[in-house]
């Protein structure tokens, strides 16, 4: 039994937005929310008619607005021929079951609508076993509507009602698909632990891209390794995770790792359900935390981003803050950027800043190296050209019967080059 809650039909739906300014909160911070929801609406191939707010202390525990609030909304909803309304927080079974014999057409929330959208763009077995996952414990306590015209029809001593005992049916169906969806998530946990022990045998660093959704991860991937992964300007357009092999101008062998985008008001049920694929940030030796900086929005991204990070424990890790889409911003625009100690400016679409980029990693992603004097006969071409190869060659001298090189080279190469070592030197 799959639990696929579909937003995007033949019939372009017509929606209308709803927030809730609580006294906790900004009007300007509900807008920026608000209009990130029209932006997941427009993704999820909706059509968005308009919004509404209102001012509460705290969410009304029926129908979460007040209920003349809800009366008007709906009658707006009604002469504007809605299809579907969407909360712009998370809603309780309760509030949902309520909301829908308010507005009489379909009431979703944030999550629900979030899980639509991923749902869509999940391409590989693993993102969509997630997706599932995610949205059947999002489903799970939210059976009861879907059957309660059925528990009307009987009841009584010693007559259970057909809608309690299909709710119960599938109410075991589900969780017994979400135990199976574990358990063969479990096996891809094995799987990526296997793949990354393979990568470490090679002593390769692993930086892992996150960042808000959109802010240009896929595209930066594409710019430095020459990949060729999806990048487009929407919301969540890549959720799989692809690692590619960069090669730093110091001649040092980067894993490269672009990861599913953040937001704010991620579902706990879908961070939970990507832990696999996460696990990759929370390994990684860097975080290239890529920030749109043309955004005006860009310091709360930044900290959606790390609140999230710090839900999957990966607060605190060694992070390198790369701001993109400079080329939309004039000088005068760039002094926030300059504020951020150590941070790149760059612009994955036509390059600039991409050099310093390159430079910055080499430096922070400098592994322990050994640092020796080499002497190689001339007639041993391919050791000469080996040690370009896999070796940052600090100095080098051809005159005389044999070349010699002061160079670095990743520890687990010694024994190979260890005919021509001449002496170790000391770091610096």
């Amino acid at each position: 039994m799959k639990a696929l809650i579909s937003t995007a039909t033949k019939k372009t739906e017509r929606v209308f937005l709803v927030g809730v300014e609580l006294k906790s909160r900004n009007a300007w911070e509900i807008r920026e929310s608000l209009d990130e929801l029209t932006e997941l609406a427009a993704t999820a191939g909706a059509d968005v008619i308009g919004d509404g707010t209102q001012k509460m202390e705290a969410p009304m525990a029926a129908t979460f607005i007040g209920s003349g609030k809800a009366q008007e909304f709906a009658r707006h909803c009604v002469s504007n021929e809605v299809d579907t309304v969407i909360f712009d927080d998370e809603l309780t079974p309760a509030q949902s079951r309520n909301l829908e014999q308010v507005f009489n057409c379909k009431i979703l929330d944030r999550t629900s609508l979030i899980l639509d959208i991923f749902a869509q763009r999940a391409r590989t077995k693993e993102g969509k076993l997630q997706i599932e996952l995610a949205q059947l414990q999002h489903l799970l306590p939210r059976l009861t509507r879907f059957w309660g015209h059925l528990s009307r029809q009987k009841g009584g001593i010693g007559m259970r009602g057909d809608g309690e005992t299909q709710l119960e049916t599938d109410r075991r169906r589900v969780q017994d698909r979400i135990a199976r969806i574990a358990r063969e998530l479990e096996v891809v946990r094995r799987q990526r632990s296997t793949q990354r022990h393979g990568r470490q045998r090679n002593l390769w660093p692993l930086a892992s891209i996150v960042g808000y959704t959109n802010a240009g991860k896929s595209t930066l991937l594409n710019a430095v390794t020459g990949a060729d992964v999806l990048a487009e300007n929407k919301l969540f357009a890549t959720l799989d995770p692809t690692t590619r092999r960069l090669r730093l101008p110091t001649n040092q062998n980067v894993l490269l790792t672009d990861t599913v985008g953040f937001i704010r008001k991620l579902p706990h049920n879908l961070v939970e359900a990507f832990k696999a694929t996460l696990e990759e940030v929370v390994q990684a030796d860097l975080l290239i935390h890529v920030v749109d900086g043309s955004s005006p929005q860009a310091e709360e991204q930044i900290a959606a981003v790390n609140a999230v990070l710090d839900e999957i424990g990966a607060a605190g890790k060694p992070t390198m803050m790369v701001f993109n889409k400079i080329d939309k911003l004039v000088n005068g625009e760039r002094n926030f950027i300059q504020s951020v100690p150590n941070a790149v400016a760059i612009s994955a679409k036509t390059g600039e800043g991409i050099p310093e980029l390159m430079a910055e990693l080499g430096k922070q992603l400098k592994p322990i190296r050994e640092f020796i004097e080499l002497s190689v006969p001339h007639e041993n071409a391919a050791v000469i050209a080996r040690l370009h190869a896999v070796g940052q060659v600090m100095e080098r001298d051809y005159e005389g019967e044999q070349a010699r090189f002061k160079v670095r080279i990743p520890p687990h190469l010694h024994e190979e080059f260890a005919p021509f070592i001449v002496q170790a030197l000391q770091t610096v």
